[in-house]
């Protein structure tokens, strides 16, 4: 584990891997969470976006946002986890088209046509390739641009918003980027190792993780320290939630019965958290 000694990755795998069942995170000691987060540091630093990847994304998105204004007098913006970096790296990039009401109907055709124009000709200096057209509940075209997956969808002002919303609930959040840096890591563990993460393939979507670490910083954040704390703060708690009769949103559990009204939403305030990381 890391440069750690024989010793410390004993204290660690005898802390978390109790036979009888996980600790409490509240038991668990200062000198074993600094062991464990160096290795989680390690992990990190072989996932986290790098200027190298950041630089990539954003030639690619200028050169769709130029294909879009040129040919179609749009903006085109982008949203999701690209500007809030907290990509993985084989991560897609969200993309919106920004257009009046009445030609939200005709604009999807209209952006795919572009890119297949594009695609028949080519470009000596990006690959476009693979475009078709997703006819789903939210319309999107889908493209693939120097290997990297582009979702362009339409009006999507909600995403928009969110993007700007998580970005300030990272600066709250405080600790050096912990909200971006622990949803990187839980990301990484929900892709790669448990295989629950993409809602095109009917898993959990990208922005209900958001939400669902999110609400571990609303509880938790007073005692949270580092990203596989969170993560750890992440599982104990799922793993215990009522998922039968509640859903999760950022004012606490919501009892199924009632929903989508608000009858179930006292059980955060009676959690004995210390503080929510959100006021009203």
């Amino acid at each position: 584990m890391g440069d750690g000694s024989v010793d410390d990755d004993r204290t660690v795998v005898s802390c978390f891997a109790a036979p009888l069942g996980n600790p409490d995170p509240n038991s668990i000691g200062v000198e074993t969470w600094v062991v464990a987060e160096d290795a989680a540091r390690e992990v990190l630093s072989c996932i986290h976006p790098t200027l190298d990847s950041d630089e990539k994304r954003k030639y690619v998105i200028e050169y769709v946002q130029k294909l879009i204004r040129c040919n179609l007098g749009f903006e085109i913006f982008p949203y999701g986890s690209v500007p809030l970096r907290t990509y993985l790296p084989d991560g897609d990039i969200d993309l919106t088209v920004l257009s009046i009401p009445n030609l939200e109907e005709r604009l999807p055709s209209e952006v795919l046509r572009v890119l297949l124009e594009e695609e028949k000709h080519g470009n000596s200096e990006y690959e476009l390739r693979d475009t078709q057209f997703i006819d789903a509940e939210v319309k999107l075209v889908k493209c693939i641009v120097q290997d990297i997956v582009i979702d362009i969808s339409f009006n999507q002002l909600g995403g928009l918003s969110t993007l700007c919303f998580l970005e300030q609930v990272d600066r709250l959040a405080g600790k050096d980027h912990l909200y971006k840096r622990s949803l990187i890591l839980i990301k990484a563990w929900c892709y790669y190792e448990s295989r629950i993460l993409g809602a095109h393939h009917g898993l959990i979507s990208t922005y209900a993780l958001e939400i669902l670490v999110l609400y571990i910083f609303q509880i938790f954040h007073a005692s949270l320290n580092g990203p596989l704390e969170v993560l750890y703060r992440f599982l104990d708690y799922y793993a215990k939630f009522d998922w039968d009769n509640y859903c999760i949103s950022l004012d606490g559990p919501v009892c199924k019965s009632s929903f989508p009204g608000l009858a179930g939403m006292k059980y955060l305030y009676e959690n004995g958290s210390n503080g929510l990381l959100l006021e009203k």
